[in-house]
């Protein structure tokens, strides 16, 4: 004798809302919430108080900045060290000022042409020995750039031009880690086909990396511009090596000779402190103003 299945009720069940959580687990979520949020509070704090320490301390003279009193809000001393710092050596300040920003500024640009251009023809052609070619611009890499400082000097004393403008400047535009960065943002934003419809409407080579490489792979263009940018606005090495008149130095190597006489001319730690934030401002720009070329790589292959 056969029995009928009991009916299953109609519409959607409603399903038992889940258990709630225990206390203990709660306590412990909360507390290990917390111990995030302290270290990356700690690790904020650490990272910004010596650009706190750097603008209150530009504002203080010489006495407050001996006596540890920078920090203090009190005693603001920005313009008459702003105005010193103009007048000592007639202005030499911004002198320093403008040289580094034609070594850094011309030389990030040139520097980052060149690695682009390397970069892409690395990646898009054949050619024989380009592998062992590429090995050698890695092993580049690995070389410190303080190491070759004297076979530059060499170099540059063979030629000439030791102590002027272009000791600092020539070497500045190369850099094999930026035509390793080139070659793998090239492989990553420039296909092949749109290169191969640009050869087939009647394109040059030059024409094609002009008006489609380039354009395609801007954004390792100007991740490259901004390291070689901070790199050569904070070298110090090479200048140190390859000048001696002090009307070429970068503000890395005048605000150094100003801090070596601060313990006969105490004078001098006010003006080098605000000479020194005033030398963080154009990586600040730099950095803030190029954001958006960043942002624009990172998005670039979301939509097809």
């Amino acid at each position: 004798m056969s029995t009928a299945a009991p009916a299953r009720p109609r519409g959607p069940q409603r399903q038992a809302p889940p258990p709630p959580l225990d206390t203990a687990r709660r306590h412990h979520r909360s507390m290990s919430k917390a111990a995030v949020n302290g270290v990356l509070l700690l690790a904020t704090l650490y990272m910004v108080l010596p650009l706190v320490w750097l603008v209150t301390a530009a504002a203080k003279n010489t006495g407050d900045l001996l006596g540890g009193r920078t920090l203090t809000p009190d005693r603001w001393h920005l313009g008459q060290n702003l105005a010193d710092l103009a007048a000592t050596g007639d202005g030499i300040y911004f002198r320093w000022y403008l040289n580094s920003l034609l070594y850094a500024g011309v030389g990030a640009v040139l520097c980052a042409f060149i690695c682009v251009a390397a970069g892409y023809a690395f990646h898009v052609y054949r050619f024989p020995g380009k592998e062992k070619l590429f090995g050698l611009v890695l092993l580049g890499v690995l070389v410190p750039t303080t190491a070759l400082a004297l076979p530059m000097y060499l170099l540059a004393s063979k030629a000439g031009v030791v102590n002027t403008f272009w000791a600092v400047f020539v070497p500045s535009l190369v850099n094999p880690f930026g035509v390793y960065l080139a070659r793998v943002f090239c492989r990553g934003y420039v296909p092949g086909e749109v290169l191969e419809a640009a050869r087939m409407d009647g394109a040059g080579e030059l024409r094609t990396f002009w008006s489609i490489g380039l354009r395609m792979v801007m954004p390792g263009f100007v991740t490259i511009c901004l390291f070689q940018f901070t790199a050569i606005w904070n070298n110090f090495f090479l200048p140190l090596v390859m000048l001696s008149d002090t009307e070429l130095f970068p503000v890395s190597l005048g605000l150094y000779a100003w801090n070596t006489q601060t313990r006969a001319f105490p004078e001098y730690y006010p003006m080098v402190v605000t000479g020194s934030l005033l030398a963080v401002v154009p990586l600040v720009v730099a950095f803030v103003g190029l954001q958006r070329f960043w942002k624009a790589g990172m998005t670039a292959g979301a939509v097809k």
